[in-house]
């Protein structure tokens, strides 16, 4: 029986699990590549954002939109971002926090694709 997410090293299993596979993927992979140099360093950026939102331990505290503003994204990936980010937790987890971490990253998703649109639009504009 899987067990739900509860402590950092579920986070750790959870992050390091989705980027192993996002780093390999055809469609994202060399997105990722291209914008982060230092994958440990965003790996522990990740595992503070995700504690963060799930275990309720304050120790993220960064705007995590910004980086994302000028990836040249749109639904698609979006849609790929999040397979893998459901395939990953159902690999590994099952409960009511890996439930809520399906549900904040499609919120996320949501949120950051209405921000990366309205962008380019106001850019369009000018």
């Amino acid at each position: 029986m899987k067990k739900d997410i509860t402590t950092m090293d579920d986070v750790k299993l959870l992050v390091n699990s989705f980027y192993d596979k996002i780093q390999i993927d055809g469609m994202l992979g060399g997105i990722f590549h291209g914008h982060i140099k230092d994958w440990p360093t965003h790996l522990e950026k990740m595992y503070r954002f995700w504690q963060t939102l799930l275990l309720d331990e304050i120790t993220y505290m960064s705007n995590s939109f910004e980086p994302h503003k000028n990836f040249p994204i749109d639904q698609k990936h979006f849609d790929r971002w999040m397979d893998l980010w459901k395939r990953t937790i159902d690999e590994h987890f099952e409960g009511e926090k890996a439930e809520e971490a399906k549900m904040r990253a499609e919120r996320i998703a949501m949120v950051f694709l209405s921000k990366i649109i309205h962008i380019r639009e106001q850019k369009a504009a000018q």
